[in-house]
């Protein structure tokens, strides 16, 4: 999620970006929002593609996409076992 950052100050031009954690039962949820312009079309880079491809070596899913009117959302969802209280 690192880089989900660093695309926010190289690309964006966002005014502000949000990090949010999330721990639930049965998943660690990170998230990355900005008000920025978002991806360009057309727009190469591996950022993305590398983002994926580390999620995906610890069984999670990342969705990374434009928002709905202005700014850019990546999300990675990385399972565990389920928490159970004593």
């Amino acid at each position: 999620m690192q880089e989900a950052l660093t695309n926010v100050l190289k690309h964006a031009g966002a005014r502000s970006a949000d990090v949010r954690v999330r721990f639930r039962r049965d998943a660690l949820e990170v998230e990355v929002t900005d008000d920025g312009a978002g991806a360009k079309p057309g727009a190469g880079g591996f950022g993305l593609v590398g983002m994926r491809e580390r999620v995906a070596v610890h069984d999670g899913e990342l969705e990374a996409g434009p928002r709905s009117g202005r700014g850019y959302r990546v999300r990675a969802v990385f399972p565990v076992e389920a928490v159970t209280a004593p």
